[in-house]
């Protein structure tokens, strides 16, 4: 199982900036589907932010698109979600995420992992 660390979060203004990172050991992110989620103050769900395939083929849901940008680069087993533009309600704890691709879950690999998150805060 992938085991996950995230990094990069802070206190930004509106309009700021911040590049998350989540760093992976114990497998490879090369078989697996990387996403990010984010938990805001006071909600007990996560919800989906972004998600890149294998292949790297990224989907952002819609309150995101056009101000983040999911990455992966698999020789440094690392995935990252740069953003910019923040605005107060990105506020929440971001949570890195590995789902098993098929070469993974042929290779036995069948659980997802969590990393433990990183607090955004935006704040005027």
């Amino acid at each position: 199982q992938v085991q996950l660390v995230e990094s990069g979060g802070g206190s930004v203004q509106p309009g700021g900036s911040l590049t998350l990172s989540c760093a992976a050991s114990g497998s490879n992110i090369s078989q697996y589907v990387m996403g990010w989620h984010r938990q805001a103050p006071g909600e007990q769900q996560r919800e989906l932010v972004a998600t890149i395939t294998v292949n790297g083929t990224p989907n952002y849901e819609d309150v995101v698109k056009g101000r983040f940008t999911i990455s992966r680069d698999n020789a440094k087993n690392t995935c990252y979600l740069q953003m910019i533009n923040l605005k107060l309600e990105d506020t929440g704890v971001y949570y890195c995420k590995a789902v098993p691709g098929i070469e993974a879950i042929v290779a036995g690999k069948r659980a997802a992992s969590w990393g433990q998150g990183t607090q955004v805060t935006v704040s005027s």
